[in-house]
């Protein structure tokens, strides 16, 4: 069977990238099409693999500028021609999904969310964003939202990460979605040998804007409490000004799978403030063995177990992430957190359930196309 997998692109490595990773490994032969690649970005990864890429790719500087092309996303993505495939498999949290494939061949969407900047998180991007950037958000995203929208009805099973984004998804496309959790890593992410913890907290994500790592370091400056930041993006900066005079702030960059894993595994707990479509850092760290402070709303609600492998906060407030690591320190101190219970959770991700799970989704969709063929002989 002819495989094509489609990913939004390919320039930094994170978690839809372990996902396609994950694809490769059920359908080895699989060949990849993504707007532009970086392949010093991602080296080690993907090598070996045919790996085709949009026109954009051609212009100056594209895995640098290309979340700038959103307004030439739609055609390029439509521009493959994925006639001489027997499946398409889309990974998508952008425009991925909207390739245009033949009735015949089975389409299957992993959609790790619907576009945010398009939809729900419209108006906090653009709040974000300068000016240029706003008069273009204002002229061009009704006709995104358009193209969003249409380019859903063509795909034969949508497969949602979590019930979370299966709402979404519902609330903007008016599609139903299968539920299938992503699974956790457990050869990159497990508990120490000797599992202990060290006297400090870990914020581990993209340095981006919605991840809200800002909220993190607003709670630790000035409490004595240490953080390690953990990450690279464009907020990298800025969050270094706001930590800027607390010594006990670290930041990282971007670091080896090893030296992530030394942290997660000793580490008091994750402190992760976003509104997650999945929530795969916080299972990371559950699969480490330790706990998370997690903001309660989005796909750490489906990850983290409130009282048992972590616990919650209610707003997106460093108030909010004060008040919660308190809680957490009178909890742990009284041992609530066990390193086994924590771990055995996470290892409940698993890949063999997942690829079991999406198979099955798959000759499902295969048989109803074949059928709806036969039906119109």
């Amino acid at each position: 069977m002819k495989v094509a997998i489609v990913h939004d692109w390919l320039t930094n490595y994170g978690g839809a990238e372990t996902f396609v990773e994950l694809w490769l490994r059920m359908y080895p032969n699989a060949d990849i099409y993504t707007l532009v690649y970086d392949k010093k970005k991602m080296k080690g990864h993907f090598e070996g693999v045919k790996i085709y890429t949009s026109s954009l790719q051609k212009l100056p500087f594209a895995t640098k500028i290309y979340t700038k092309l959103l307004k030439f996303m739609p055609k390029a993505f439509e521009s493959f021609d994925l006639s001489g495939y027997d499946l398409v498999l889309c990974s998508s949290s952008s425009c991925a999904k909207g390739v245009i494939v033949p009735p015949h061949i089975p389409q299957v969407a992993y959609i790790h969310t619907p576009m945010r900047y398009a939809w729900d998180l419209y108006f906090d991007y653009k709040k974000r964003s300068g000016r240029l950037t706003r008069f273009f958000m204002d002229k061009w995203m009704g006709s995104i939202r358009l193209w969003d929208y249409a380019s859903s009805q063509r795909i034969d099973t949508i497969v949602a990460n979590s019930y979370y984004i299966a709402r979404r998804i519902e609330k903007f496309w008016n599609r139903k979605a299968t539920v299938i959790y992503s699974p956790l890593n457990h050869r990159r992410f497990f508990p120490a040998e000797k599992p202990h913890h060290e006297d400090f907290y870990v914020a581990f994500s993209r340095l981006v804007p919605y991840k809200r790592v800002d909220l993190a370091i607003s709670a630790i400056k000035g409490s004595g409490r240490k953080l390690v930041v953990i990450g690279g993006g464009s907020e990298s900066e800025k969050l270094k000004e706001l930590a800027a005079g607390d010594n006990n702030i670290t930041f990282t960059g971007r670091v080896s799978d090893e030296v992530l894993r030394g942290y997660l595994q000793t580490c008091r707990a994750l402190i992760f403030c976003a509104e997650e479509d999945f929530g795969l850092t916080p299972l990371e760290t559950q699969a480490c063995g330790r706990p998370v402070i997690a903001f309660g709303r989005g796909g750490a609600t489906e990850t983290v177990i409130d009282g048992k492998t972590g616990i919650f906060f209610e707003k997106q407030t460093a108030e909010s992430v004060k008040e919660a690591i308190i809680r957490f320190e009178e909890m742990d101190n009284k041992n609530c957190f066990d390193t086994e219970t924590i771990s055995a959770h996470a290892r409940s991700f698993t890949e063999e359930r997942f690829q079991k799970e999406f198979t099955a989704i798959v000759e499902k969709t295969r048989q109803k196309i074949c059928n709806k063929n036969f039906e119109t002989r």
